[in-house]
């Protein structure tokens, strides 16, 4: 077998998605079937070698592949193992450890105190935690955060390996709970990051013990000293020195949004990532570097492997280096042996590797695309090449000398002839020099040309190859990768060596780093700005929804049987797998499927964006509106001065392409705050929009983007005001607030300025009232005749604040259900106490479910003469225990969500038992512990 490694690592990987299915992994939690499954394993070798021993390789073969296969389901039992009892999680999940309230913590500074754009953050592994009078002894790690106030003068006494004792409030990383979002919980966990907490002022912390004088301790300090270093001679172009510390030390945290997003849009993020391009660039570098120092073969592999051992280290371990560094070394150590390994072999060898020590990397996105993409550059890219270029750039080597020829095919033989012909012709018709220059000028050329032509079809195969990847996990098909990695390959092979070079030299004397810093600089700069000339070609980049599982396993069927018949030299064969491949990409580049909507209903979900507001309506004939993006709070100004997660990104856009949705048929902004604006930037970059309505004209830099950036795309901007409304699908709207929407600003934002929408369909109503305040409500119930401001469902207005949501103003509207839009530990308390001690007063109402929306999207589908409810609103509860007579059946299912139309929603006991019922409830939802009220009157 040619291929061994991959063989043994396929194997290995599919018994690991065995033993991860459910039956499987109950099967092997009892200890007697997992210690029967690892005897018959090892029988099964055995009998594998005596195969060999008899030289019956295709049974020994086989006896090899199920072994591996039951090895790999059983390492997935043995790496899935429970928490520590003693891990900082166990105690949270146990309820022996509550997070409200600041604790005094101990531990070990894992690294340097790092320097962020918006302040400092370092990494603790906890020792120890005083809760309750206690010291409980415990692990897990921590990321301290250090406010922008606090001066980096005060850091300058901790370092790596120093043992600390802090006062912080911890919390558990936030996360969006909507379908598809990004789960930085997950993110952090990989990372050995469970908790995070700010330090509010610098004497919270204490340095109880110096560190010791250990191998990761002077790591950890030279890793810091880099970043310092690169920093210091690039003073005068951050923007630039941004991108290096990505580059070459793999801290992206300097690198600009824009940045980043244009970086995304060309297909060429990748040179962002340290992995295969930047390890192999220098590992080149590095072998360069010994054969001039003239080094023995053995010598340069043991200097090559020691310096990308160093690298690993100092960049942290990381996966993406990993992998890359082990695929280097299983390379430098073949040629060390005098022995050629084929590409995917290597690849093989280095997975298998990784699968063994962490088994559930498998599941990891990262690895994922970093073993596709060799298995597509080994598989598809190397055999087109070698039957297109290689022999004749093969060829080209000491293409004078004639004694040559006979090593090389007949057709890249008589290329070398017909070359060694032409040089003689010019050399005759050129004078002097030139004539004598001419053919070896033109060989140069030729080989310079194989060179480009190479870089692009390795784009072009990685590029289509990681097509379903890139669509299922970051929603986005890049046309212009190809072209925008002909530049971008070969100047990260240049920048990487010579970025190291230029630290080196910093180091030895700063004068000389500083001076090979402007050349670093530039062709950093050119770099950019090759990109972000590409990113603004529009169309060449686009965001789609996740494909259908099915296309996926089409296209990698294809895929593969192309990648076998290439090898097999099936030239027929091989043009069907490619036409069936081109179909399948297709499909997937142009998604043509319906979106995943509720028919003949009107949907509201308010989806889970941290802090803010984010409210998807979906009219009974499918057209789509979103009400807000949400967004981090960034002042009440509307400044752009935030650089964490973006909702509208990591949330809103997530969900909706679970659902299969590309358009947008409204998008409305109710005010101009940047918890309800922030997340609206990208929604409008992602989906095809078809108008944005807004309110009240304000001066905002966040609001004049966004104008701007609908300006751009050829999006009409609808000001809407109060005694405004619209029909559509069925569906009556009216605009309740603003009095006035004028094109010209009027002053800074603020909630009164917000967009109320009141959504009448058939006997049904909805009212989103944005963040408008009492005084905007007490004018709204003003000018509001009768039951016009009745509606079944009611989101409560400003996040659930007192200044909102009055009496009065419930009393006219009158809601069955109330939704409040606001995040775990928000920072202004809402919802309010006094707003949750209203429920005593609401006399009016028999009884109103309070929902918070902080634990994935809470959706209503209205079918005109009932509303209907999401299982996954109050997962705690059983059927039977839902308030207001609620019964149901599944209407719709897009994995997680659940939306169920309801048969009645009529009281099915008297008014006196279902107050009873509603107090049950609330209790119940008390004892969860998962921020839901009830709200009744007698």
């Amino acid at each position: 077998m040619k291929l061994p490694a991959v063989a043994i690592a396929t194997a290995f990987a599919c018994g690991i998605l065995l033993g991860y299915l459910s039956f499987t992994s109950s099967l092997l939690a009892t200890p007697f079937w997992f210690r029967g499954l690892f005897l018959l394993s090892l029988f099964i070798l055995l009998i594998g070698v005596e195969f060999v021993r008899r030289e019956r390789l295709q049974a020994a073969l086989a006896s090899a592949v199920c072994a591996w296969i039951l090895l790999g389901a059983l390492a997935v039992r043995i790496a899935d193992r429970p928490l520590p009892a003693d891990h900082v999680l166990a105690f949270i999940q146990k309820g022996e450890l509550e997070l409200k309230t600041p604790l005094r913590w101990r531990g070990r500074l894992r690294d340097e105190p790092r320097r962020l754009p918006w302040g400092y953050a370092v990494d603790i592994d906890l020792a120890q935690v005083n809760y309750q009078g206690k010291a409980l002894s415990t692990r897990g790690g921590m990321r301290l955060g250090y406010e922008p106030t606090i001066p980096a003068a005060a850091l300058a006494d901790f370092h790596a390996g120093d043992e600390v004792a802090f006062t912080a409030q911890a919390r558990l990383p936030a996360v969006f709970r909507d379908d598809g979002a990004f789960d930085r919980r997950d993110y952090l966990a990989q990372q050995g990051i469970h908790l995070v907490a700010p330090l509010r002022a610098a004497e919270l912390t204490e340095r109880l013990k110096p560190a010791p004088k250990t191998l990761r301790v002077w790591i950890a300090r030279s890793r810091a000293h880099l970043r310092m270093e690169l920093d210091g001679m690039l003073a005068g172009a951050p923007d630039a020195a941004g991108v290096l510390r990505a580059m070459l030390l793999g801290d992206r945290s300097f690198v600009d949004r824009e940045e980043s997003k244009s970086f995304q849009a060309t297909g060429t993020f990748h040179v962002l990532v340290i992995a295969g391009l930047h390890v192999s660039a220098l590992a080149f570098f590095l072998h360069f570097a010994a054969r001039a120092l003239r080094l023995s073969r053995g010598l340069t592999s043991l200097f090559i492997l020691a310096l990308l051992i160093g690298y690993v280290a100092v960049v942290e371990v990381r996966p993406p280096v990993v992998r890359a560094t082990l695929m280097a070394a299983v390379v430098v150590l073949g040629r060390a042996m005098f022995r050629r390994l084929d590409l995917l072999n290597s690849a093989g060898m280095a997975a298998l590797v990784i699968l063994l020590v962490r088994p559930l990397e498998l599941f990891d996105a990262s690895f994922q695309l970093s073993f596709l993409a060799m298995g597509c550059i080994g598989g598809l890219a190397a055999p087109w090449l070698e039957n297109t270029i290689e022999p004749y750039a093969r060829a080209l080597r000491g293409w004078r000398d004639v004694t040559r020829d006979a090593a090389n095919e007949p057709r890249p033989t008589q290329f070398r002839i017909d070359l060694r012909a032409l040089d003689r012709w010019l050399a005759s018709r050129l004078p002097g020099i030139l004539g004598a220059r001419a053919g070896g000028g033109l060989a140069a050329l030729t080989a310079f040309g194989f060179r480009v032509w190479e870089i692009f079809v390795l784009s072009l195969v990685l590029q289509a190859g990681m097509l379903p990847m890139m669509a299922k996990q970051f929603h986005r098909i890049t046309l212009s990768g190809p072209v925008a990695n002909l530049v971008a390959v070969p100047i990260t092979g240049i920048l990487v060596p010579l970025g190291f070079l230029t630290l080196g030299a910093g180091l030895a004397y700063q004068r000389l780093g500083a001076l090979l810093g402007v050349p670093l600089a530039w062709l950093t700069h050119l770099l950019m700005r090759m990109v972000l000339w590409l990113a603004h070609f529009s169309g060449w980049s686009y965001r789609i929804p996740g494909p259908p599982w099915w296309t996926v396993a089409w296209f990698f069927a294809a895929l593969v049987a192309l990648a076998v018949l290439l090898r097999l030299g099936k030239r027929q064969a091989t043009r069907v797998a490619l036409v069936c491949l081109a179909l399948a990409a297709g499909v997937i580049a142009s998604y043509p499927f319906a979106p995943r909507l509720t028919v003949g209903a009107l949907e509201v979900t308010a989806l889970d964006v941290g802090q803010g507001d984010s409210i998807l309506v979906i009219l009974p004939r499918g057209k789509t509106m979103l009400i807000d993006g949400g967004g981090a709070f960034a002042g009440f100004r509307g400044e752009e001065n935030y650089a964490g997660p973006d909702p509208g990104e990591d949330a809103v856009s997530p969900y909706l392409w679970s659902r299969g949705i590309r358009r947008l048929d409204v998008v409305a902004l109710t005010h101009a705050h940047h918890d309800h604006l922030g997340g609206l930037i990208a929604i409008v970059e992602n989906f095809r929009v078809g108008s944005l309505w807004i309110g009240r004209e304000v001066a905002a830099p966040a609001f004049a983007r966004l104008e701007q950036l609908a300006t751009e795309r050829h999006i009409p901007i609808v000001h809407e005001a109060s005694g405004a409304s619209f029909d559509r699908d069925g569906v009556h709207g009216d605009v309740l607030w603003p009095h006035t929407a004028g094109k010209e600003p009027a002053g800074p934002p603020k909630n009164d300025d917000s967009l109320v929408l009141r959504l009448v369909y058939g006997k049904r109503a909805i009212l989103l009232p944005g963040d408008a305040e009492k005084d905007a409500e007490q004018e709204i119930v003003a000018e509001t005749p009768g039951d016009a401001l009745r509606a079944d469902v009611l989101k409560v207005g400003h996040h659930g604040s007192r200044n909102s949501t009055t009496p009065e103003f419930l009393a006219r509207v009158h809601p069955s259900l109330a939704l409040i839009s606001s995040g775990a530990d928000n920072p202004y308390g809402h919802p309010s106490p006094e707003l949750l001690e209203r429920r005593d007063r609401w006399r009016v109402l028999a009884g109103v479910v309070l929902r918070r929306v902080s634990r994935g999207p809470s959706s209503r589908c209205l079918n005109g003469s009932a509303t209907s409810r999401s299982r996954a609103e109050a997962p705690e509860l059983a059927r039977s225990q839902w308030p207001l007579g609620i019964r149901g059946s599944s209407c719709i299912g897009p994995r997680k969500r659940h939306c169920l139309r309801a048969h009645h929603c009529e009281p099915e006991t008297s008014g006196g038992k279902r107050a009873v019922r509603a107090a049950r409830t609330l209790q119940t939802l008390r004892r969860s512990g998962r921020g839901a009220r009830l709200l009744h009157g007698a």
